[in-house]
């Protein structure tokens, strides 16, 4: 196949997939605001995505509080302003840092999980016997794994936000001898409610974008155990992309607001 050739197969897979999310992204909504809804089944979900990703969460927002109060004390020091760590860190944490990280590590890790779960159903036709009986496979499969989403990963957020400000009030207390009191007090001087509730905001796109995804190529995966495990690949690269993307037009989006 030509250079030509190559390049329109893979586009042209590209748009069919991004057109296949959209038309699944359509049909997930209504059945998110229609009962019946499975209470039961949400909770399990919400413990296994959400409950199980907290030491992640937790984990990884300390560390980059910690990364960004050291590196953020280093660039200040030029400036004799390294007393300013606490809004640096703050808010970049809170509008960026908390959202993104978390939806980028805690969704590979969920995404996956879904895909995979989907995806063995699927290649083991369990998901056509579903269809077969005169059951809905979007509202029994996907409805409650995606409102797990929608509740669990806003929480996490916030779970990560206080992680990031705790990593950085750690480093200031001690590298940089600054008082815990003095540094709460710069981190909460400039922040609003609108930079919190901005990347609360994200998070709920995200989760949702997360949910599409993962439940697209669990839903149409082939080939059995190798297609399961190429779906589960293709969908942690997609999410980390459409996070990133999305996060740009989030932020153009809540800075316009």
């Amino acid at each position: 196949m030509s250079v030509f050739g190559r390049f329109y197969d893979l586009t042209w897979r590209r748009v069919r997939h991004f057109g296949g999310v959209s038309l699944l992204a359509g049909q997930i909504v209504p059945r998110l605001s229609t009962p019946p809804f499975q209470l039961r089944e949400v909770v399990q979900h919400l413990e296994t995505m959400g409950v199980r990703s907290t030491n992640l969460t937790a984990v990884i927002a300390l560390f980059t509080g910690m990364v960004m109060a050291l590196q953020t004390a280093y660039a200040l020091s030029a400036f004799g302003a390294k007393f300013y760590i606490g809004e640096v860190v703050g808010l970049s944490v809170v509008r960026e840092l908390g959202p993104v990280l978390t939806a980028l590590m805690v969704g590979g890790r969920v995404g996956a999980g879904i895909t995979a779960e989907l995806g063995t159903m699927t290649v083991t036709e369990q998901v056509d016997a579903l269809r077969s009986l005169g059951a809905d496979p979007i509202r029994k499969l996907v409805a409650p794994r995606m409102w797990a989403l929608l509740v669990g990963l806003p929480l996490l957020v916030v779970l990560a936000d206080a992680a990031g400000v705790i990593g950085g009030l750690l480093i200031s207390v001690w590298e940089l001898d600054i008082s815990p009191g003095f540094y709460m007090s710069h981190t909460l001087r400039l922040m609003e409610y609108s930079d919190v509730t901005s990347g609360l905001g994200k998070s709920v796109f995200f989760a949702f974008v997360i949910g599409v995804i993962a439940s697209y190529n669990g839903l149409h995966a082939e080939g059995g155990a190798d297609g399961v495990g190429r779906a589960t690949t293709d969908t942690v690269v997609a999410i980390a992309i459409s996070v990133l993307v999305l996060d740009f037009f989030l932020t153009k989006l809540f800075l316009a607001l």
